[in-house]
């Protein structure tokens, strides 16, 4: 998965903000029970932020509303404009999405999964043209799944399945790139070249936001968004003492914070 297409494709250019995403005294109630409290926040255009924490503490929840997926009370910019003013398809086209556990329609080919992607850039009755295909060939060469295009989806084990829907979230080609557990089913190989194909999308332009449980991938991001009990702890470069602070307060300071080779490793303590 680590090759990227040398393509240009997100022109920051005519981004008139530094602020990918930003929201304002964010509040979320599911079936009636508060879940996020009062949340700011802002994401940074072509920057990677791992959204972390303990379980329950709502990271899945607060993706699902900077995508739009939630009813929220507050206020949630996207690209410097207020998220419900984006119409529906434009929206589409800037905000590529791929969820925890995401269904699919197993008989589907794995090639017309991934054209899925490409649904914001056509109408429902058109072919694709040669720009959606060139689309679909390069996100399915990155995530190494081209030889399965004629294959069902349901054929697929999880990981094979993963890499797929990963792939029909980079057709998109959007500017911004929203993942909640994207590492799922994913083998230690196949998850560092998910880790070389997000810094690739964040040298291009791209920014991308994935909630994580892996903590030790997490510290790869330019920046970590700590979250618990519904509230934000910290944002702050993956490298501040302050961010590790932080972090080991989130897990009951269950966590040692090392450096190993230059890089930041969370070990758990037992």
């Amino acid at each position: 998965m680590a090759h990227v297409a040398q393509t240009e494709r997100f022109d920051a250019g005519h981004i008139m903000t530094h602020k990918a995403l930003a929201a304002r005294h964010l509040n979320v109630r599911l079936n009636d029970v508060p879940i996020l409290h009062d949340l700011a926040l802002t994401i940074k255009v072509a920057c990677w932020t791992a959204i972390v924490g303990p379980n329950g503490a709502g990271k899945s929840t607060l993706l699902r509303a900077l995508a739009g997926l939630l009813p929220f009370e507050g206020q949630i910019d996207l690209l410097g404009q207020a998220v419900q003013s984006w119409p529906a398809r434009e929206r589409a086209r800037r905000v590529a999405w791929l969820g925890q556990h995401e269904g699919g329609a197993d008989d589907l080919r794995v090639h017309d999964v991934v054209m899925l992607g490409r649904m914001p850039h056509r109408s429902w009755a058109a072919a694709p043209n040669p720009t959606d295909l060139a689309a679909v060939h390069e996100a399915m060469q990155q995530t190494q799944s081209w030889e399965w295009r004629e294959r069902p989806l349901g054929q697929l084990s999880g990981g094979e399945r993963q890499r797929v829907l990963l792939a029909r979230a980079l057709a998109v080609q959007a500017e911004v790139l929203l993942m909640d557990e994207p590492l799922a089913h994913l083998d230690p190989p196949h998850q560092a070249d998910w880790l070389a194909l997000v810094r690739a999308l964040v040298a291009k332009g791209c920014t991308v936001v994935s909630v994580l449980h892996e903590l030790n991938i997490a510290l790869h991001a330019n920046e970590l968004l700590i979250v618990s009990k519904g509230r934000i702890l910290h944002q702050g470069p993956c490298d501040d003492a302050s961010t590790h602070h932080s972090l080991q307060n989130a897990f009951d300071h269950r966590l040692r914070l090392c450096q190993v080779q230059g890089q930041w490793l969370a070990l758990p303590l037992v």
